[in-house]
Order: C-alpha cells, then structure tokens, then sequence
C-alpha cells in the first residue's frame, strides 16, 4: 500500500490590511504497484491537487460567506464596521442610554448598523451611536 498526501493553502488580501486564507489536505491509499508507472501515479498526484485547488478556490470565493449547507455557526459575531470592536464600556454605555431614553435598542441597532447587539459595533460606530442618543444637555454640558 502507498499513501499519498497532498495539500494546498492559499490566502488572499482583504481590505483594511485583513486576509481570509483556505487550505485543504488529502491523504489516498494507492495500490503500491504504482510505483512502477510513473504515469499513472503522475495522473493521479495531479488529479488530488486539481481536486484541492477547486476546494480552496470555491471557499476564497464565496467572499467571507458561509456555507449555508453547513450547520455551524461563525466563531465570533459579525461586526458591522471594519475596525475594533466596541469596548465593554461602550456597550454597557449604550444600553444604559437606550434605556434611559427608552429607546428600543434592538430596532436603532437595526436601523442605524444592521445588527442586532451593541457589541457587534466597531470602536467608531459605538461611539457614534452615543453621541447619537445621549440626552442633550440645554445648558452646554454645565450642571
């Protein structure tokens, strides 16, 4: 019996420096009388490469999407903006607000980022949000 392995892995360039990378690896048992011809054993090391060239080409190419014949789920939230990740503070900053003006967060989230939790925002757009539904003050922020 001979065993033959091949993998391939390729990672691509996103914007805002990020990268989305793929790789896939085989491993066939082959009837060891391959060995002798060359040929045919050639034939099919570039047939499991052709296989994994196709696997890591149509996962790089479904943009960041996920399989939706798959049933797992992403790692981690899908953050609507591209930057950090809203701080803890932030968060529990904007719930307090919301609460406090008694805005329906779910539905400004909506609205406004297309998500549906106060840490799925970036730095900017949590603090932007804030500044957004914080109550204005009528004598210039002087109490």
């Amino acid at each position: 019996m001979l065993k033959l392995n091949v993998g391939l892995s390729r990672k691509i360039g996103e914007a805002n420096f990020g990268s989305r990378g793929a790789s896939v690896h085989l491993e066939l048992e082959l009837d060891g009388g391959l060995v002798h011809d060359p040929d045919r054993l050639s034939d099919r090391i570039r047939h499991l490469f052709q296989l994994a060239r196709a696997s890591v080409d149509e996962e790089l190419s479904r943009n960041g999407q996920q399989d939706p014949r798959s049933d797992s789920r992403p790692e981690s939230p899908r953050r609507a903006g591209n930057g950090r990740p809203a701080t803890q503070s932030q968060v529990r900053a904007i719930r307090a607000i919301a609460a406090g003006q008694k805005i329906d967060l779910a539905a400004e989230l909506r609205r406004r980022f297309d998500v549906e939790r106060p840490q799925d925002l970036d730095l900017s757009q949590a603090s932007e949000l804030i500044d957004a539904i914080k109550p204005q003050s009528s004598n210039g922020g002087r109490r």
